[in-house]
């Protein structure tokens, strides 16, 4: 690579340019996030797809950045910052572009996909470059610059919401909003120089990189990758989740034994907690108009305010988050951050009514606001021979989790819970509306939404879709299953089959607090996960960053 650029050789100028341009890159992928949260419901009802399906789109948009998170980590030290970039802007560009002209599941899945991997590119760069450009002040900046997210979220939503109160008609064009972000970031990295990590820096080897990782974690990230890529692919048969760990495993040891290295425990140990932090956060935000609706339309305000609120919280606190850190080192505070939105979100579960509603919320959003920069910062300060790698590794993990674990957990427990209420006030229905829904190898019953479509109930005007519509392509079992279930709902009497749809509405309204209550195990366990990790640190005498001067590392063996 030639000009190599170190971060001393940026003038304050260049590196603010550089930073807000990176900020609003992020803010783009919130701004498409912002419209697939606020306009699931929209998509969902149009295309007629079950809440697993729909999640299964949310986290369409997440595992792909785990892929070009891990691949561009790996190169771009010798491809330079700059160009990766304008490869993101073209697929964050693209995949609103998708979302505008989607005709069902397939379209919509594969525009989350191209969200993703734009997503993923612009993790890939920001992340290693911000820890670069202020390597005394990671934790903070890395905070900081993490506020273009919750930025991107409140931005994006609050243009949905003014669209929808001027009249704009459908979700369609709302996905066009990430353009505006998308198109700016372009036009800021023009003049940029992009300054090599500081891995590369100090003369760290590739290897040496590679070996923070080694087998604990590379058996990780390929058992989800494979997991994912089997059902995307449609190569998933038998035990796809056995099989998966198996051919990570193998991949993992393949890899270990390459660099010779078992990877750092620790290290693999955040990995592993990116899992929860991931569905605690950005899970729980993508289910949020469901979730909370029940809770705040006794208030007469939109579910989508919701996530105004939060991210509002989320991008103040994050600004201002050098004060807060100066007395809380990483492991504590995101014990405290646990805690914090585990409260918040039991409250909002069982008793929060009217006002208390948004203090419960502001318990949550508070909570959540320093998840992952914080691990971010962590990775930064505790592995910095790492470089890119470590850092976009366990953001990747967390990212990853949310298309195999998170978004789809949620969903799965949505299905579950509505099985469940209407099996109790409806169970002829249930009887004939049931299929059995799959999810990392166990099956489950869920109600069938499609069973309630009425015969042409779109007038053939392709706003929704029809019967025939739904099940072209179908056959066998399943297409008799549901032809015989729209037989038994024809034949209803009128009033019976009207009390059969508002039952099901009534409890597909409901299902938010429980599944609220669901949610709140993964909070609960970064508690007690970061509390152990900080009682560890103080028994070695207290966390300190480590600095990378060419000597050796002391107090880096985990």
């Amino acid at each position: 690579m030639t000009d190599v650029v170190h971060a001393g050789d940026l003038t304050d100028r260049e590196k603010r340019l550089l930073f807000w341009a990176s900020f609003l890159s992020l803010a783009a992928a919130g701004a498409g996030f912002a419209f697939r949260i606020a306009k699931q419901g929209d998509y969902g009802k149009e295309f007629t797809l079950t809440y697993q399906e729909v999640g299964s789109i949310m986290g369409a948009s997440f595992w792909p950045i785990a892929v070009t998170m891990i691949l561009f980590s790996l190169v771009v030290d010798r491809t330079g910052y700059k160009r990766p970039m304008y490869l993101a802007f073209l697929l964050q560009g693209a995949s609103g572009v998708l979302f505008l002209t989607a005709d069902g599941y397939q379209a919509l899945y594969y525009a989350s996909v191209c969200a993703g991997l734009g997503h993923g590119i612009v993790e890939a760069v920001i992340n290693p470059v911000c820890a670069a450009v202020y390597p005394k002040d990671k934790t903070t900046r890395l905070t900081i610059l993490h506020a273009a997210w919750p930025a991107g979220v409140a931005g994006g939503t609050l243009l949905i919401m003014g669209g929808d109160a001027v009249g704009i008609e459908g979700w369609r064009v709302h996905a066009l909003w990430i353009l505006l972000p998308t198109i700016a970031y372009a036009v800021m990295y023009l003049p940029c120089r992009l300054p090599v990590d500081e891995r590369v820096q100090a003369g760290v080897p590739f290897r040496q990189m590679l070996q923070q990782v080694g087998f604990l974690s590379a058996t990780l990230a390929s058992s989800l990758l494979v997991y994912e890529l089997g059902n995307v692919s449609g190569l998933a048969s038998g035990n796809w989740l056995r099989t998966s760990m198996i051919v990570g495993l193998v991949i993992g040891a393949a890899f270990g034994f390459a660099v010779r290295s078992l990877g750092r425990p620790l290290f693999f140990m955040l990995c592993v907690l990116m899992i929860p932090v991931a569905t605690a956060e950005l899970s729980t935000d993508g289910w949020i108009q469901k979730l909370v609706g029940p809770a705040v339309e006794s208030l007469n305000i939109s579910a989508s305010f919701a996530i105004v609120f939060s991210a509002g919280v989320m991008l103040t606190l994050r600004v201002f988050a050098g004060g807060i850190l100066r007395f809380f080192s990483p492991p504590a505070l995101l014990s405290i951050s646990g805690l914090l939105s585990a409260v918040g979100l039991y409250w909002l579960s069982n008793s929060a009514v009217g006002v208390t509603v948004f203090i419960a919320f502001l318990l949550y959003a508070i909570g959540q606001t320093y998840y992952w920069p914080c691990i971010l910062g962590f990775t930064a300060e505790r592995y910095p021979e790492g470089g890119a790698l470590t850092l976009n590794t366990v953001s990747a993990m967390g990212l990853l989790s949310l298309g195999v674990i998170g978004n789809p957990i949620l969903g799965v427990e949505f299905d579950k819970t509505i099985h469940t209420a209407l099996t109790e006030e409806s169970p002829s229905f249930v009887e004939k509306a049931t299929v059995q829904g799959s999810f990392l190898g166990m099956t489950h019953d869920t109600v069938d939404p499609n069973v309630l479509i009425a015969p042409d109930e779109d007038k053939n005007s392709n706003t929704i879709l029809d019967r025939e519509e739904r099940t072209a392509g179908m056959s066998g079992e399943a297409l008799e299953s549901l032809q015989a279930a729209w037989a038994w709902i024809d034949g209803l009497p009128e009033n019976e089959r009207q009390s059969v749809m508002a039952t099901y509405a009534a409890k597909d309204a409901e299902a938010g607090r429980a599944v609220l209550a669901y949610a709140v195990r993964f909070p609960a366990l970064l508690v007690i996960a970061f509390g152990a990790i900080f009682l560890w640190f103080r028994s070695r005498g207290g966390y300190k960053p480590i600095e990378l001067d060419g000597k050796h590392l002391e107090g880096a063996e985990m």
